[in-house]
């Protein structure tokens, strides 16, 4: 490795041959048949890597424990899987290797104001989005994994620096101003205090006298302490109490996601409940036939969910009284954008966090930046204001993007498969956005747009297949761990789609990607997963900063409504290199 002299790989592995280093990386795409062929996979990545500390590379959470409550502990590292879908990989390619890029991608955050009134707690057992009982220690979870990104020195595989950090969006759980504001003090740094209305006391589900939650502070005997779940004193008021988050010390950019765009993510924000996000009335409960049927619309038919919803509030089941707060207020995307331009908000830069005054303006939320010389970001708005979950992008936007690829490219291929000359050797490209190619079927017209055309993922990967400088589109939405080759006939048009968990629900990662030039035709795309710096082990007694972060861990794999083996994804969508071919010219 270029300018990496002073990292042998022997200090990780001496006297590993080649063929053997192949053959334990070959089980690396398996479940492992044993235990010594998994350590022997984890040996054979640590030879070829810079460093491995503080990833997922070097240890993971692993649950232990026979009960329905599990606790967690530090497990072996995940191994290095080589992926071939694209283009072939060389020997000797380590050794000829030039660093392009590192950076760091975070992912649906989701910073929870959960004393919020426009929160639907009881639909958990339909929608497990609705409520989670780590849900409250979001923000320090978030300040957690800020500090595992500061601890590291760069890529583990070329051991670049780190050029920058990027959320791609569900930045905030039902976007609210307070929500953004604590997203954006984690991010930048600076003194939280993750709890809203009444700053004495915590008023959310889980000290209602409500079973169907867990109440932590007491011995009240809920279901989830029927499913092992601890009585911890004081956690809720140590979770709401203030604390000075870090900040990176990183530039940072943000991608809007649909939380951060629609009510609970899936409800057209057309200020029908502003008045109920400020208020005082919190409804914690209704019939579960009811609940069965808003949570069906809140999936299928948004308009159907917000009459649901106002016939609830009227003919309300168990309401509670709450201090209101007008930092509760949802925000439009002129705000998020303008909210990213304010000073106090700045810490490591760029000013506005890759939105300008222009986007405050408009509420255009979406922007090209630079990675590193010769590789430009771009990131797009995929979320649609007309409700849903899932995304899409409308005419202008991918114009817009179009035009961009165009202006950065040497050359590119036409509609009929045609090249096309542009201008000089043009930059790598890698595009970032919330949703993924599968999840971008939402096709309903914006309601600020009406008449314009709404476009789908694979209208998306189409676009970005006729430009070969397009080697990676990064992004979240899932909460899963997913890696897809996008193929094409023409080796030089294909490219990786690299979908990260969530940050929220178990397994709480983030992702490190480095680009690198082997020498020889290829790109390899390295993705590695990292954790938060919280300890794994926990302790029901230890609410300290670090005490917490572990706990939000913990709790979230214990979540009875949460699929963590599905998030996790499998070993091919985990620390990975990506084989590509290199674009031409």
């Amino acid at each position: 490795m270029r300018g990496m002299s002073a990292y042998s790989r022997r200090q990780f592995f001496t006297g590993a041959s080649a063929a053997a280093a192949g053959a334990a990386l070959a089980l690396a795409d398996t479940r492992f048949a044993s235990a010594a062929a998994r350590d022997r996979a984890v040996a054979a990545s640590a030879a070829r890597a810079v460093r491995t500390g503080g990833t997922t590379l070097e240890q993971v959470a692993a649950p232990t424990g026979s009960g329905p409550y599990k606790r967690l502990r530090s497990g072996p590292g995940w191994p290095l899987v080589v992926r071939t879908d694209l283009a072939p990989a060389a020997s000797a390619r380590d050794d000829r290797r030039t660093a392009l890029a590192s950076f760091v991608q975070f992912t649906d955050l989701h910073l929870a104001d959960t004393e919020s009134p426009v929160r639907f707690e009881f639909l958990a057992p339909h929608l497990d989005s609705a409520h989670r009982p780590q849900e409250v220690l979001t923000v320090r979870g978030a300040s957690s994994l800020v500090e595992r990104v500061n601890a590291l020195s760069g890529g583990p595989w070329t051991g670049r620096p780190f050029s920058l950090v990027m959320a791609t969006g569900d930045n905030t759980d039902n976007h609210e101003l307070i929500e953004l504001d604590w997203y954006l003090s984690v991010m930048s740094g600076g003194r939280v205090t993750p709890n809203s209305g009444d700053p004495a006391r915590y008023e959310g589900v889980q000290n209602s006298g409500n079973a169907a939650f867990w109440h932590p502070e007491s011995s009240f005997r809920d279901a989830y302490k029927g499913r092992g779940f601890p009585e911890i004193p004081r956690f809720l008021s140590a979770a709401g109490s203030s604390f000075t988050a870090p900040g990176l010390r990183t530039p940072w950019y943000s991608t809007v996601g649909n939380h951060d765009d629609s009510i609970e993510g899936t409800l057209p924000d057309l200020g029908l409940l502003h008045s109920l996000y400020t208020g005082d009335r919190k409804l914690e409960g209704c019939d579960q036939a009811e609940a069965a049927k808003l949570a069906d619309a809140l999936r299928k038919d948004p308009a159907q969910a917000v009459l649901r919803l106002a016939k609830l509030l009227e003919n309300s089941g168990p309401v509670r009284r709450v201090t209101p707060d007008a930092r509760r207020a949802p925000f439009t995307p002129k705000e998020f954008a303008a909210a990213h331009l304010d000073p106090k908000y700045t810490g490591p830069g760029p000013v506005g966090h890759g939105f300008t005054a222009s986007a405050a303006d408009s509420g255009k939320l979406y922007y090209t930046f630079p990675v590193a010389d010769g590789v430009l970001g771009i990131s797009l708005d995929t979320t649609n204001p007309a409700g849903w979950a899932d995304g899409s992008v409308g005419t202008a936007q991918l114009k817009w993007l179009e035009s961009v690829l165009q202006s950065h490219s040497g050359h590119w291929y036409d509609a009929d498969g045609h090249v096309v000359k542009g201008g000089p050797a043009g930059q790598l490209v890698v595009v970032f956005s919330h949703h993924t190619s599968t999840s971008m079927g939402n096709l309903l017209p914006n309601p600020h747009h009406p008449f314009e055309k709404r476009h789908d993922g694979n209208a998306l990967v189409a676009l970005l297949q006729r430009f070969p400088n397009v080697v990676a589109w990064v992004n979240g939405h899932t909460h899963e761990n997913r890696i897809t080759a996008h193929g094409h006939a023409v080796p030089e048009r294909a490219f990786w789609e690299i979908n990260t968990a969530s940050h929220v629900d178990y397994p709480q990662h983030a992702r490190i990607v480095e680009i690198a030039d082997n020498g020889d035709g290829t790109l390899s795309l390295f993705t590695t997963l990292v954790e938060s710096a919280a300890p794994y082990d926990t302790d029901f007694s230890d609410t300290s900063e670090a005490g917490l972060a572990a706990l939000y861990r913990e709790l979230s794999y214990n979540d009875p409504y949460a699929t963590p083996d599905k998030k996790i994804g499998a070993p091919a969508d985990h620390n990975t290199e990506l084989l590509l071919t290199k674009p031409r010219g």
